[in-house]
C-alpha cells in the first residue's frame, strides 16, 4: 500500500468487482459508481440514525470490497424506500434499487444478521407469484407466527377491525390474467440467471 493511501486514512485497496456486480444486478442504470460520497443520502434518509451504516458508508465499502460487512449490514433491510434519497442525490444514483439488489444478494449468500426482513420479503415475493398481489391478512399471520407468536393476539383486534370496514380481504384474490405475469416473472428469472 502506497504512503499517500494510508495518510489518506485508506487501509484497503480498492477492488472495485463488487461495486461493479451490484452496478451490473440492480435493474436499470444505478450510477453507483457515480457517488462522490457526499452524505446527502443519510442526511435524507428518515431511519439512517438506526442504520449500522449509511448508505455513503456502504458505498464506499462496495468501493472496498467487504462483501461480507456489506451484505450483512442492516442498512438495505431499513430502506423503506421513501426515495428521498434519491431524489436528492446530486449524482443521480439509483440508491433505493441498490438497497433492493443488496438484500437480494444477502437472501442469496444467506449474510444477513437477522432473519425477520428476509423472511418477511421472501413471504412478499412469494404471494406476489401466486396470487400477483399482495395479501395482508396472510402476510402478517405468517410473518408473526414465523417470528412474534406471542404478538399474534394482539394484532386481532386491528384486524378485525380492518376487516369489517373492507380494508383487509380474509380470502386472497388471484389479479386477472396471472398467467401473463408468472411469464413475465419467469422470464425475469431466466435473465437474472444469465446476467
Amino acid at each position: 500500500m502506497t504512503d499517500e493511501r494510508v495518510r489518506a486514512g485508506m487501509t484497503r485497496e480498492e477492488d472495485l468487482s463488487l461495486l461493479n456486480e451490484v452496478s451490473m444486478k440492480t435493474a436499470g442504470v444505478s450510477h453507483l459508481e457515480m457517488c462522490i460520497q457526499c452524505g446527502t443520502c443519510g442526511g435524507s434518509c428518515p431511519v439512517a440514525a438506526d442504520m449500522d451504516h449509511t448508505p455513503r458508508m456502504l458505498f464506499a465499502m462496495l468501493r472496498a470490497g467487504m462483501r461480507e460487512e456489506v451484505l450483512r449490514s442492516n442498512t438495505p433491510w431499513l430502506c423503506v424506500s421513501c426515495y428521498h434519497c434519491v431524489v436528492r442525490c446530486p449524482q443521480e444514483v439509483h440508491i433505493a434499487d441498490v438497497m433492493y439488489t443488496l438484500k437480494g444478494m444477502a437472501i442469496s449468500a444467506k449474510l444477513y444478521t437477522d432473519s425477520t426482513a428476509p423472511h418477511f420479503s421472501q413471504t412478499f415475493v412469494g404471494m406476489v407469484e401466486t396470487f400477483g398481489r399482495g395479501y395482508e391478512l396472510g402476510l402478517a399471520t405468517r410473518h408473526y407466527l414465523r417470528h412474534f407468536p406471542l404478538r399474534l393476539p394482539g394484532m386481532m383486534p386491528m384486524g378485525l377491525g380492518m376487516i369489517s370496514r373492507g380494508r383487509m380481504a380474509i380470502v386472497p384474490k388471484k389479479i386477472k390474467h396471472m398467467d401473463q405475469l408468472t411469464k413475465i416473472l419467469d422470464r425475469a428469472k431466466e435473465l437474472e440467471l444469465t446476467s
